[in-house]
């Protein structure tokens, strides 16, 4: 299994405080059948900054660690980049970490709202030539208001990832709700973990596989496992046309 969203580096932001923590979040990884996870550390999100080369240098660091620990797994470099009017300039000089080096890039909007310039800054950087993937979408308060907008942003090229805790029910009822309409309505494209530690944020990928194979069928669970393949391969992932007629009133476009 392939995670695409981990905190897991450790001392660069709110996942992984020291070396100690990023082996014990390994190990819980490869206990959850995670053999390859993405490093995602938080950047330009008001509280945290980390760069390009910053980010390829502790994966590296990480990896050595953990074949000496004979840990079966294998960390790749990304960036989870909170959206900002900089982005462009920061991809031009070197800032900007795609997942893998691929053309997919991590977008996180704040928690509470989704800004003005975000539909801009979307198409701005798939004229870039990236494809924008925007991070938990189901934990934002003006998406789970306003499901519109995320159509919107999905039907002109942009992709989403849900956090396995959110189908799991781990951030509430209504998150869990919301992020299975997400997955019905076609709404999103990969499923990870969003892991800070292995308490309070763990993986509890499994489980969220299992529920969405139970709750959404085969076609699903199989499109999620391979779409993670996918975008680190740096291929163009599998993606249903967004619902709109069946959840219109879901979506609140009528």
């Amino acid at each position: 299994m392939i995670d695409i969203h981990s905190h897991i580096l450790p001392g660069v932001d709110d996942g992984a405080q020291t070396e100690a923590d990023s082996v014990a979040m390994a190990k819980a990884a490869v206990d959850q059948g995670i053999d390859t996870i993405i490093a995602t550390p938080h950047h330009r999100n008001g509280q945290f900054e980390n760069d390009r080369s910053m980010i390829v240098t502790n994966v590296s660091i990480l990896n050595e660690l953990l074949a000496n620990e004979d840990i079966p797994l294998t960390v790749l470099p990304g960036q989870e980049v909170r959206i900002n009017g900089d982005i462009l300039e920061d991809m031009e000089n070197g800032e900007i970490l795609p997942l893998n080096y691929t053309k997919y890039l991590f977008i996180e909007f704040a928690s509470s709202h989704v800004p003005r310039y975000a539909k801009q800054m979307l198409f701005d950087i798939q004229v870039a030539g990236y494809t924008p993937v925007i991070v938990h979408p189901e934990r934002n308060q003006e998406l789970l208001e306003h499901p519109g907008r995320l159509y919107d942003f999905v039907r002109k090229g942009a992709l989403t990832q849900v956090t396995a805790g959110s189908v799991v029910g781990k951030f509430g009822k209504s998150i869990q709700k919301f992020s299975n309409q997400l997955i019905e309505a076609n709404l999103t494209h990969f499923i990870a973990s969003d892991a800070h530690n292995t308490t309070s944020r763990g993986f509890v990928m499994a489980d969220a596989f299992h529920d969405i194979n139970n709750n959404h069928g085969t076609d699903y669970f199989y499109m999620f496992h391979e779409n993670s393949q996918l975008l680190i391969d740096n291929m163009n992932v599998n993606k249903m046309e967004p619902e709109l007629v069946k959840k219109k009133k879901f979506l609140g476009l009528f």
